[in-house]
């Protein structure tokens, strides 16, 4: 585009007569470009500014939805789908988490310490389902309830009871035999997390399912709230594991857990 150049010449009474002032019109005129252009400058930088705080702000909203974790009851985010079944043969609650092929189902179940303690041992049972065409591994992950952190403790057959108290303190172990939610088939024996199976993986095949208990000791001091429906834990409780990088986290309210004990 051809560039249009304004000259204008002002009538001033001189002794010459009618003089040009190009110059100082030019002048003018480039003082008034300058001044445009770094308007145009600021602007530009502010719509610069604008979106790079833009992106700033979205940032963590592409974080939290990268994170590889699903909690049961959360499904917006993550792609997983949750749900609740009844258990057939008791009427139990039993949550599951879906996802690409993937089925892990949940059940939280609980009992007194006794033989004159105070306390509960909280338990968990998890069954992974493959249905994908690879390999699974699953890991341990971790336990809380309500906020306090809880170690897995030593299960132990009963024929190693009689070596419990010199090798490990009496309160980090429980014996498979004593416990009912292990003898009335709350809770499989087969597979289980504890202090020495902390970091084992177990793999499972295409096709194939697991499953893997834990048991706790509720770390706080006051853990059951009791009235004429019967004993039940306070808060809540939050375990996960791992299936190879992804979490699947759940969620089980005290007042929901099963009383498997006698």
């Amino acid at each position: 585009m051809q560039e249009n150049k304004c000259v204008a010449y002002v009538e001033v009474t001189t002794g010459a007569g009618l003089q040009p002032v190009t110059i100082w019109l030019q002048q003018l005129l480039s003082t008034y470009a300058n001044a445009m252009q770094k308007a145009s400058l600021v602007a530009f930088s502010m719509f610069a500014l604008s979106l790079g705080m833009f992106g700033q702000i979205e940032t963590p909203i592409f974080k939290v939805e990268g994170k590889s974790a699903f909690v049961w009851g959360e499904d917006n985010l993550s792609g997983a789908v949750s749900s609740t079944v009844q258990d057939p043969l008791t009427g139990n609650a039993i949550y599951k988490l879906n996802y690409d092929g993937i089925e892990v189902s949940s059940r939280m179940g609980f009992e007194a310490v006794g033989n004159g303690e105070a306390g509960a041992f909280l338990n968990y049972t998890t069954t992974i389902v493959n249905g994908t065409d690879a390999e699974l591994f699953v890991r341990y992950g971790g336990i809380s309830v309500d906020g306090h952190s809880a170690l897995p403790l030593w299960a132990v057959p009963s024929n190693q009871s009689r070596h419990k108290s010199k090798s490990k303190r009496k309160t980090d172990v429980v014996e498979l035999s004593t416990m009912h939610c292990f003898t009335g088939g709350f809770l499989s024996s087969e597979n289980f997390f504890s202090p020495n199976a902390s970091s084992q993986v177990f793999a499972i095949a295409p096709g194939r399912s697991l499953t893997v208990s834990s048991v706790v000791r509720d770390p706080r001091h006051y853990s059951l709230r009791c009235s004429v429906e019967g004993c039940f834990p306070t808060g809540a409780v939050r375990y996960y594991l791992k299936v190879n990088s992804r979490d699947y986290v759940f969620v089980w309210p005290g007042r929901s857990a099963i009383y498997c004990g006698q």
